[in-house]
């Protein structure tokens, strides 16, 4: 295999990358911007190096214990639970949300042996059982895996007492109920408040 096969099957690796795209940015890199493939290659390369998990939270951190985990400026009662990294970012962005977050290493998916060890079930329950902890928001993704990982963590909380809520879903603002689908308008219709 040479260099730059190489190159294109890393690149397929990225999420959303197949063959063709990877190649178009192989070639784009190495024919016009190798500059930026090389500050490309250093960045990874020091990210590799020097970012690693959050000993409280897990998310992505350079330190030990990450800036949201250390801002004692947040509401200690509430822990938001995620899927990723990436969840919590975006659920940052939002600037609605002042509690902590526990990020799971993904969440249950039997056909890819995930299970409740794999995620890190064990380290939330540990977590939220914090005397300071008195909500637990269960923010997995709506997929039937994220549902799943929703309902078992839920289960788990309920049975220690711990209260469980999951985040609400429903129509997107600044759309028109005809475009929204049936399943969306159906659990706002469940979910209503």
């Amino acid at each position: 295999m040479t260099a730059l096969d190489d190159l294109i099957e890393a690149l397929k690796r990225l999420p959303g990358v197949g063959q063709k795209s990877a190649q178009r940015m192989a070639y784009h890199l190495l024919q016009h911007d190798r500059e930026g493939a090389r500050r490309m290659a250093a960045s990874l390369t020091a990210a590799m190096a020097q970012v690693g998990n959050c000993q409280r939270c897990h998310t992505f951190s350079e330190a030990p214990v990450c800036a949201i985990c250390g801002d004692a400026q947040r509401d200690a009662r509430l822990l938001c639970v995620v899927e990723s990294p990436a969840d919590q970012a975006a659920l940052e962005r939002t600037g609605s949300y002042r509690g902590y977050y526990f990020v799971l290493q993904g969440r249950l998916s039997p056909l890819d042996g995930l299970s409740t060890q794999a995620i890190g079930a064990e380290q939330l329950l540990l977590r939220a059982a914090e005397t300071a902890v008195e909500e637990v928001i269960v923010a997995t993704s709506f997929t039937a895996e994220g549902e799943a990982t929703a309902h078992v963590l839920a289960e788990a909380l309920r049975s220690r007492g711990i209260r469980a809520t999951r985040l609400a879903r429903g129509v997107p603002v600044g759309s028109e109920l005809e475009y929204v689908d049936l399943g969306t308008i159906a659990h706002a219709l469940t979910d209503r408040r």
